[in-house]
């Protein structure tokens, strides 16, 4: 009878493993790149004339808001483009500096993202669940992601993962939002509910359903890593 070395016999279940985090990545990957090009090339008033995206939100906005939609999207996809590979295990272990300047990137990215996307709140197409759900959003992104350079500086680097975990949750908020809108739109036309009242109706919800299951599912990876978790057992 042959029997396999614990490497051979682990590789399978380690293969399994690694396809949530290729599909994360590859998603991230995608909308770090569609969004933000998107914009490029024409003006958000001619933006807004083909319904691309969310120029119609902001065509009409002071150009000071103007601006601060182009830093969001430009700042906000390039935390999305490089903060999948900062759990890497490979990149941490081979290229430790890489890791850490690429994860200084991604702080900085983040802090100007969630900040000028806490400002964009105030001009949500949804009015007040739009203001407290992506304005809640950017200021638990901000401070989940320096409670996690911060532990990172302190060498505390089983908190670091968790609120790193925690903090590109809140990240890929980018991609949950668009899966939600592609599937609450797609149900209400499969009934018979016009396109554009349908895609109405399906962006009511996203400014809490883009990040609140993003967060929970961080929190049981967290547990399961065994890494610090926010909820806490009693024996």
């Amino acid at each position: 009878m042959t029997t396999l070395s614990p490497a051979t016999a682990n590789r399978p279940t380690r293969k399994r493993g690694n396809v949530p985090w290729l599909v994360l990545l590859l998603t991230s990957l995608a909308v770090a790149v569609y969004f933000p090009t998107q914009y490029i090339g024409d003006s958000l008033a001619s933006l807004a004339r083909s319904d691309t995206g969310l120029a119609s939100t902001y065509a009409q906005r002071p150009a000071v808001i103007q601006c601060v939609f182009y830093v969001h999207i430009a700042s906000a996809g390039l935390a999305l483009l490089i903060g999948g590979f900062q759990f890497s295990k490979k990149l941490r272990q081979r290229a430790p500096q890489i890791h850490r300047w690429t994860g200084r990137t991604y702080v900085a990215s983040v802090f100007v993202g969630g900040a000028s996307g806490l400002v964009m709140a105030f001009f949500s197409s949804v009015a007040f669940t739009g203001l407290f759900g992506f304005g809640t959003l950017a200021v638990l992104w901000i401070w989940t992601t320096y409670r996690g350079y911060r532990s990172a500086r302190d060498r505390d680097f089983a908190e670091h993962q968790a609120w790193m975990i925690r903090s590109f949750a809140l990240t890929y908020a980018a991609p949950t939002l668009r899966v939600w809108l592609f599937a609450l739109t797609a149900v209400q036309i499969a009934f018979g509910v016009d396109q554009e009242i349908a895609f109405a109706a399906a962006y009511a919800p996203v400014p809490f359903l883009c990040w609140l299951p993003n967060i929970v599912v961080a929190e049981i990876m967290i547990r399961r890593r065994g890494l610090p978790s926010l909820i806490r057992t009693t024996a």
